[in-house]
């Protein structure tokens, strides 16, 4: 997807979505019912999506990603760097492989790195791989990131069928979103493009005060 950077821009555009996920509770119920995979435990909260960050940080950002998509590997050390610097950012990433056949196969092997408790660390492994993946760069990544390799091929057989509904529903989601690419965030309220660190730290802010006013 091509970048935008301007931030004036990017939120401009987003407000389609704060009816999702920021309204009194009618204007949830309604969007609910419109897009019932639009719900907001099925965005921000399914427990089979990886978390990383502060779980219970009170800016959510949502990360629409594919392993082989050259901007959302660049723009993972911004989205690192901003969840290590803030310190209360829930980071929600949803494996959305569309651009090609290992891309799918990067997914699956992350997605059953969880079941090793090591998600974060084929997560970052993925992201920092250089040119096209291949068979041979995911397994050197799941090497790097420290993975039993026969377990996380048995994990991916035998807990196919979890790992399939996980990236059916983040695929659902994403066509419902209106997402034409990767990556694609969600924060707080906004929908946004992959930004860099300045303009994600603007957002960040601007949901933060969102959030805060509709408390008060």
């Amino acid at each position: 997807m091509k970048k935008t950077t301007s931030v004036a821009i990017a939120i401009a555009s987003a407000f389609a979505l704060v009816g999702l996920l920021v309204a009194p509770t009618l204007g949830m119920a309604q969007a609910a019912k419109e897009h019932p995979i639009l719900n907001e435990r099925a965005v921000l909260h399914d427990p089979d999506v990886p978390v990383l960050g502060n779980p219970k940080g009170d800016v959510t950002i949502v990360e629409f990603f594919d392993y082989q998509c050259p901007y959302c590997r660049k723009l993972h050390p911004d989205l690192m760097r901003l969840t290590a610097e803030d310190g209360n950012i829930r980071l929600v990433l949803k494996d959305w492989p569309i651009l090609t056949q290992h891309s799918q196969v990067a997914a699956r092997l992350a997605l059953a790195a969880r079941y090793q408790g090591r998600y974060a660390e084929i997560h970052a492994a993925l992201m920092e791989t250089s040119g096209r993946l291949d068979q041979d760069k995911i397994r050197a990544a799941a090497v790097k990131a420290g993975l039993d390799l026969d377990r996380v091929d048995a994990d991916v057989k035998t807990r196919g069928a979890e790992i399939e509904a996980v990236l059916a529903r983040n695929a659902a989601q994403a066509d419902a979103l209106g997402l034409t690419g990767t990556p694609g965030l969600l924060v707080g309220p906004f929908k946004v493009p992959g930004l860099g660190y300045d303009d994600l730290k603007k957002v960040v802010a601007e949901a933060r005060a969102r959030s805060g006013s509709a408390r008060k």
